[in-house]
């Protein structure tokens, strides 16, 4: 249930981006999310919350994070939300390349080849141009390729950071909270603050906000105190998946037989990537 809602979030912000750029519909999203987990953390720790040391590395975590979605954001403007979900979720390659240079986490002969076959895919899917115009296509798909590497970064921080020993709400705090500045910042300076309130846009705002940005989130992080990580992992490879068919049924994103070729190859190498922690487990 969780990859289908996160699959359809990037075809959510594209079908509303004429009534509200995705860039300030990020913004409203995560100052919801702030104002939620701001009052949980001062509920749980009083006004010492951020006494404790994980200040810096908090707003580190944060300022990646709001990269990823400044990329993930402006690359709406150009690709579809099928080829946006696909780029983004080259993550997982990005943190296993970031933490490879620390002794624990070097890469494994298989591994390396895992990433191999996913840049193999990125080039492939890449060439998988459809009716746009091949440079804005292009244009929009290294943008979400760029939030991917910020996501994974993100991954990397919060793994070695000393922001790793907090809570789980006030972990997603720093997060939302940095990210609600920065976003809400890019999109006055570079003019993306139009908001048309239709029907349609409020209930997406609502979905981004409530179900995304909250509900979603508590739920992943319950499942990781449930279940192996590396199986979630595994089944999170789902959601590009889903994003592709949403973005095929609901806005009629056109896939090539390139890019479908490419999105099989990135997905396989994301897996092979985590195979060994996977038969580990």
């Amino acid at each position: 249930m969780l990859c289908i809602v996160w699959g359809f979030q990037q075809v959510a912000m594209k079908g509303t981006a004429s009534s509200a750029p995705p860039v300030m519909q990020l913004a409203i999203r995560f100052g919801i999310a702030s104002i939620f987990y701001g009052m949980w953390v001062l509920a749980r720790e009083g006004r010492r919350a951020f006494h404790d040391g994980t200040l810096p590395s908090g707003i580190l975590l944060g300022s990646m994070f709001s990269l990823e979605f400044i990329f993930a954001g402006q690359a709406l403007r150009y690709t579809t939300a099928a080829h946006s979900v696909v780029f983004l979720y080259t993550a997982p390659i990005f943190t296993a390349l970031g933490l490879q240079f620390l002794p624990e986490e070097r890469l494994s002969p298989l591994q390396w080849a895992g990433v191999i076959v996913a840049f193999m895919g990125i080039i492939v899917a890449f060439l998988g141009f459809s009716n746009r115009p091949a440079l804005e296509l292009l244009t929009g798909d290294l943008l979400a390729l760029l939030g991917g590497v910020c996501w994974g970064l993100t991954n990397v921080v919060l793994r070695r950071g000393r922001v790793n020993g907090s809570a789980t709400a006030k972990t997603v705090l720093y997060q939302v909270a940095t990210a609600t500045i920065v976003l809400g910042a890019f999109a006055a300076m570079t003019g993306q603050t139009k908001l048309e309130l239709s029907p349609t846009t409020f209930l997406e705002l609502a979905f981004q906000s409530f179900v995304i940005a909250i509900s979603s989130y508590l739920v992943w992080f319950w499942l990781l105190r449930q279940y192996l990580t590396s199986r979630l992992m595994l089944l999170s490879l789902l959601t590009p998946v889903f994003g592709v068919l949403f973005g095929v049924a609901l806005l009629g994103d056109p896939i090539d037989l390139r890019f479908a070729v490419g999105t099989l190859l990135v997905l396989s190498g994301v897996l092979i990537v985590n195979l060994r922690t996977i038969l580990n487990r």
